[in-house]
């Protein structure tokens, strides 16, 4: 589904990564949509605090389709049966969404749209280990399933959101830290001895796709993929349908802003993540200087800022929660500061 002419924003948005401090998803839903209003990307916070099902992968295996699973010493374990351990990520999941339907319904102007982030399909898998305690990642045909599991399951989670979201356009991001290990042969057996073999770019972007068509048909405006740093995995990130690629400003080379100005140039959107939440939150010049000098420097024109996204690195969670509300403020007023730039040209 596309956001029809007359309800596109083309302006600089701000975001966060997705994690958020605390165990309440009342107050998190508060924080977060009350520093991210106007132009801006509210999210549906995840609260790791409250322990296992609440952590990244657990909150994603939550949405799977018809794929029981457990936690084990050494991590998330796909199952026969569901378990203690699913119901408790599900009814967390549930909480979150619950939370969001009571804050947005007493809103007088509900935001007009929603984040939803999840871990990818390479990154679960890569996380995952099958019933004898090797890695999801070892089995193509468990992979496989996996990958559709994610899609139906996420597709599912876009529907249940957006019926208690008052309209809002639901944009779901798919975070892919391990991507360039899963595609170079980079992650460790369970053993640790040796590596498991690379996976094809191509299985990687096609997986990419597949939670895309997902989602995109469940109603969904838009699947973005933040593919973590390595080059074959920005590169089979861009060949994906996704619509937006989030990448670790710092993190891009000359060669990668090359190829980014042509995808923005082709109405690609780019998401850059310019705040770590673990350090001293900088001065709004200090945020928008480096984008501004990269833009330039392969020669966008400022007009194109309203391709921008602006988002935190993970670990808003680890924050107080002042802390976390003032660098949603400061996210806020870095993206309002590039507009203006936007809007001047």
């Amino acid at each position: 589904m596309q956001v029809p002419d007359d309800e596109r924003r083309p302006v600089v948005a701000a975001t966060g990564a997705g994690d958020w401090p605390g165990t309440d998803p009342l107050e998190a839903q508060r924080a977060v949509r009350g520093e991210l209003g106007g132009a801006n990307l509210p999210l549906l916070p995840a609260l790791p605090a409250r322990g296992p099902g609440s952590d990244a992968v657990g909150r994603t295996l939550a949405v799977l389709a018809e794929l029981p699973f457990d936690l084990q010493p050494h991590g998330w374990r796909l199952t026969q049966r569901p378990g203690r351990d699913q119901r408790r990520a599900e009814s967390a999941l549930a909480s979150d969404i619950n939370a969001l339907g009571d804050i947005a319904g007493v809103e007088e102007s509900p935001a007009s749209r929603l984040l939803l982030h999840l871990h990818g399909p390479l990154s679960l898998a890569a996380n995952t280990y099958l019933h004898g305690g090797e890695r999801v990642l070892l089995d193509h045909g468990a992979r496989r399933e996996l990958y559709a599991s994610l899609a139906a399951g996420a597709a599912v989670l876009v529907q249940r959101v957006a019926s208690v979201a008052r309209g809002a356009h639901v944009v779901v991001r798919f975070d892919e830290p391990e991507a360039n290990a899963v595609l170079t042969g980079g992650i460790p057996t369970a053993s640790g001895y040796r590596t498991l073999r690379a996976v094809d770019r191509r299985e990687a972007t096609e997986a990419w796709d597949l939670v895309t068509a997902a989602v995109v048909s469940a109603g969904a405006v838009e699947s973005v993929v933040a593919p973590g740093e390595g080059e074959v995995a920005f590169e089979a990130a861009r060949s994906s349908a996704a619509s937006a690629l989030v990448l670790e400003l710092t993190g891009i080379s000359d060669g990668q802003w090359e190829a980014l100005a042509g995808d923005i140039e082709g109405e690609r959107g780019l998401w850059l993540s310019v705040l770590d939440p673990r350090r001293p939150i900088p001065q709004v010049r200090s945020v928008v200087e480096p984008v501004l000098a990269a833009w330039r420097r392969v020669g966008l024109p400022a007009a194109a800022l309203s391709a921008l996204t602006l988002t935190t690195r993970a670990g808003l969670a680890e924050c107080s929660p002042g802390d976390a509300v003032r660098i949603l403020t400061r996210m806020a007023q870095a993206a309002d500061a590039l507009d203006q730039v936007r809007s001047e040209s």
